[in-house]
């Protein structure tokens, strides 16, 4: 399969003005090469070299397993969304810690954040009970609605 990648690659650069392409497929990495143009027109007669180095240092089979168990992880997580625009606020004042950090442990119904909008300020609760995986949005910034605040993963 990959070698129909290859060929493909190699049609481009016969038909293009590129020299040379270097890249990286199925752990392997390749670089071909075309010789510059000489003073005759014929491209046919110019060469192309594949050269071939080693696999990377980690197999394919660990890199599809590892991917495979980032998107059943990322398939489980559940995203909590702005109810509404406005300034967004990991603690109550800029001198507490935040409510939560990544890798907290969070109960539905337990406060996440603030949202200020006109001069209000709105507590955003959990939907969920579960662990924090990522925080999105910055202190401080503005936040539009339905925008991606947290990532959870329910429990």
């Amino acid at each position: 399969m990959w070698q129909d990648k290859l060929k493909e690659i190699i049609y481009i650069l016969e038909n293009s003005n590129v020299n040379e392409i270097e890249l990286t497929f199925w752990g392997r990495k390749f670089r071909v090469a075309k010789n510059p143009p000489s003073s005759s027109n014929n491209e046919s007669s110019q060469p192309i070299q594949i050269i071939k180095s080693d696999p990377e240092i980690q197999n394919k089979q660990f890199n599809d397993a590892k991917k495979s168990e980032m998107k059943v992880r990322s398939e489980k997580l559940e995203n909590i969304l702005s109810p509404m625009p406005g300034t967004f606020y990991s603690s109550p004042t800029p001198d507490e810690p935040p409510f939560i950090s990544v890798g907290d442990t969070v109960k539905k119904g337990q406060i996440l954040c603030i949202i200020e909008a006109m001069k209000i300020m709105n507590q955003i609760e959990s939907d969920f009970d579960g662990e924090i995986t990522d925080i999105k949005v910055d202190n401080g910034k503005p936040v539009e609605y339905n925008q991606v605040l947290f990532k959870i993963d329910p429990s």
